[in-house]
């Protein structure tokens, strides 16, 4: 009641209806809003959409430091509408018009003195709300796609859909046009900006937004070439196009000008910003597309610089594929992308030569290559064509298709062997003699097996000072025989178990169609013969030996397919130092273990594919006894000696190719690699130790951040960046 009385007080306080100078009582006021008004044809969609606000009745409003929620109130009654009022909003608002103004714009005032105050009008399921300004983003409950209605000083939101300019682009422009308790935010898969704000600051961002969203270049160009080749002059025009500064062809520039070659129609495509700059670009190739001055009937030559291709190898093939049409040399041309120039071959060194394989180059400098219309010159990875023009199109034509980036293959290979041995021995030796003292002739009586342990080795041992037992239990009676202990029966058991897991994952990348080689290991030496020169006075002994690779291996040569198949031509080996010993070959060296996978596959990309295995099982059964002696039940044990060994082996070889046909994707691996070592590099650091001083041990540093070149480290870090993972 007391806060309808004060609603009724103010309004009657402030508000003064009329015409001209008439002044109406407050009851008057519904009578004169209910009349109902036509809006003018410029005026705009009303909010909130009630008969006071269509009305033209006249109004002057004088609240001069006011309490806020009674002044809300007071317009509340004015417009017909309910408003509440968050509790946070306290304060005093002064809202006055010196001339009488229509409803619409005294509410407009109203909005406006709440903005300055730091208050906001939401519309929230058809309730009208005044809220603090930093809250009114997230109780807005209105909600418009497309073009905003007049709603003054209202907060909303509103959805602008994008036909041709990136919205993220926008967001830099449009940020710092927002209130700076509202939000501007970015939906990337519908290309559209999402702005909460004041309805006037929106209708702004509007028009900002249609002035920007417009297409950024023409339509395509096609211009046909009657004298130049479109490769070589697609690269100056770009160039131009740009003031000099370099770009690849087809690639968009800095000025917005594209400019692509078709060999096969010989002709430029061109796209512009603008028609200035498309009339700009085809004046330049106009002016350009000239006949060659000079040219006779023995032909030109000309120089080719390759961006991707082998030029010694492109040269063999291209006068190869001319040979039948007049344009080859007289020279044979011998199979195979050799051709008959001196190309450079990988050093292969043996086994022994690990020392020249140190120091030799990795290729041979390859010369340059003779005979024919087509020469190549390595050092700057060139062709050079001599050659009439029409053939000189036809021979562009190809090395355009030919010369291009050829994509890598990232190979992942993981072996897995889990072994395992269990090994049982048991036996029972004695010796005995049989007779007495003073006789003649003594009978001794015994058994004794193998070579390890053996109850005879252990006797002779010992009178020479050194006992050598055999592993496992041994349980050993002793006798006085004539005054000299001996050993007179031995019981020796032993149980062993061996369990192996060993998991190698090595990796490699190379070119398409390109071989590969990964070896980890160890250079183990071998020997191979020795001699001692014994005729004379001065000995002189020496061995021969050869050092081989002992560990991991794999060669790979893949090739992609069209269909996103790898096809691989795969060697691999995998060797280890075995700890038996090969009877009869204790002085011949160590004994390697090998297991070796040679074949050709085809895989998809991404796709793991197995090359092969081996299972084995093997038991082994050794018993060593007395003829029928050892066969009888029970007291046969003491008369024979048994051991067990059974051994099982697991062994899978799985492989995995990845095709990395561009550089984001050379980069996006290079960084997981590095990442992952890095963290390992992290989680290996030393406990802290008081008394040691190295506490802390290298790490690779960190990735500079985004925008800079990718898998280059950052300046600052505790070590320099060594060669920089994903299991398969």
């Amino acid at each position: 009641m007391n806060a309808s009385r004060f609603s009724r007080t103010a309004l009657a306080a402030a508000l003064w209806l009329g015409f001209g100078s008439s002044v109406l009582a407050p009851s008057a006021l519904q009578a004169q809003t209910a009349a109902p008004a036509a809006t003018g044809p410029g005026s705009t969609a009303p909010q909130p959409d009630t008969r006071a606000m269509r009305s033209r009745t006249k109004v002057t409003v004088n609240f001069v430091n006011a309490d806020v929620e009674a002044v809300t109130r007071a317009f509340a009654a004015m417009i017909e509408r309910q408003i509440a009022v968050d509790p946070r909003v306290k304060g005093n608002i002064t809202v006055y018009s010196e001339q009488p103004q229509t409803v619409r714009e005294a509410y407009a005032s109203y909005l406006s003195a709440l903005r300055g105050l730091g208050f906001a009008m939401v519309e929230s399921a058809g309730l009208l709300k005044v809220v603090p300004e930093a809250d009114a983003k997230l109780q807005a409950g209105t909600v418009v796609v497309g073009e905003a209605m007049a709603r003054a000083d209202q907060v909303l939101t509103q959805i602008f859909s994008l036909r041709y300019e990136n919205a993220n682009n926008l967001v830099a422009v449009l940020r710092p046009l927002i209130t700076a308790n509202n939000t501007i935010n970015v939906s990337p898969g519908s290309n559209a900006v999402v702005i909460t704000d004041y309805a006037d600051n929106l209708q702004r961002l509007g028009k900002i937004i249609a002035a920007l969203d417009t297409p950024a270049t023409t339509d395509l160009e096609v211009v046909p070439l009657k004298h130049a080749v479109a490769a070589d002059l697609a690269q100056l025009v770009q160039r131009l196009s740009e003031g000099g500064a370099p770009a690849a062809p087809g690639a968009p520039a800095a000025g917005g000008v594209t400019v692509a070659a078709d060999s096969r129609s010989n002709s430029l495509i061109v796209r512009a910003p603008n028609r200035a700059r498309l009339a700009m670009t085809l004046a330049n190739i106009d002016k350009l597309d000239r006949p060659v001055q000079g040219a006779g009937p023995q032909g030109n030559m000309w120089v080719v610089h390759l961006r991707n291709a082998d030029a010694v190898r492109l040269a063999t093939v291209l006068r190869a594929a001319f040979a039948g049409t007049g344009g080859g040399s007289g020279s044979p041309v011998s199979g195979g992308l050799g051709g008959t120039a001196t190309t450079g071959t990988p050093a292969t060194p043996g086994m022994g030569a690990q020392g020249a394989a140190a120091t030799a180059p990795i290729t041979a400098a390859a010369q340059p290559s003779t005979g024919g219309f087509v020469q190549a010159d390595p050092a700057t990875n060139s062709l050079i064509i001599t050659a009439p023009e029409p053939l000189y199109r036809q021979v562009r034509a190809m090395i355009d298709q030919l010369d291009t980036r050829r994509a890598q293959v990232y190979i992942e290979s993981m072996i897995v062997e889990v072994s395992g041995d269990n090994a049982a021995d048991f036996g029972f030796q004695w010796q005995g003699l049989i007779g007495s003292r003073g006789d003649t002739n003594l009978i001794g009586v015994g058994t004794n097996f193998g070579a390890s342990g053996n109850i005879i080795g252990l006797q002779t041992g010992a009178a020479a000072g050194q006992i050598s037992l055999g592993e496992g239990l041994n349980i050993g009676l002793i006798r006085n025989y004539g005054g000299v202990y001996a050993l007179s029966a031995i019981a020796r058991a032993l149980q062993s178990q061996t369990s192996t897991n060993i998991i190698s994952t090595p990796n490699l990348i190379t070119l398409d169609n390109e071989e590969a080689k990964f070896v980890v290991g160890s250079n183990v030496p071998f020997v191979t013969g020795q001699f001692t020169n014994t005729g004379t006075t001065v000995t002189n002994p020496f061995q021969t030996i050869e050092r081989k690779d002992v560990g991991i291996t794999l060669r790979i040569k893949p090739q992609i397919g069209e269909a996103g198949t790898v096809r691989m031509t795969i060697f691999q080996e995998s060797s280890s130092v075995s700890d038996k010993v090969a009877p009869g070959t204790t002085n011949a060296g160590p004994s390697t273990n090998k297991r070796q996978i040679e074949t050709n596959v085809v895989v998809d990309d991404g796709g793991i594919i197995v090359l092969g295995g081996l299972i084995e099982d093997r038991f082994i059964e050794n018993k060593s006894k007395i003829p029928l002696l050892g066969d009888i039940p029970g007291v046969g044990a003491l008369f024979r000696s048994e051991s067990r060994t059974k051994n099982r082996t697991n062994l899978m070889v799985f492989l995995r190719p990845v095709v990395l046909r561009d550089a984001p994707a050379g980069d996006r691996l290079t960084v997981d690699r590095y990442d992952l070592i890095r963290a390992q590099q992290k989680d290996a650091q030393p406990a802290h130790h008081p008394m040691l001083p190295l506490q802390q041990t290298p790490v690779l540093p960190p990735l500079k951040p985004e925008g800079s070149a990718p898998g280059r480290p950052s300046s600052s870090g505790a070590a320099s960046p060594a060669a920089p993972q994903t299991r398969p």
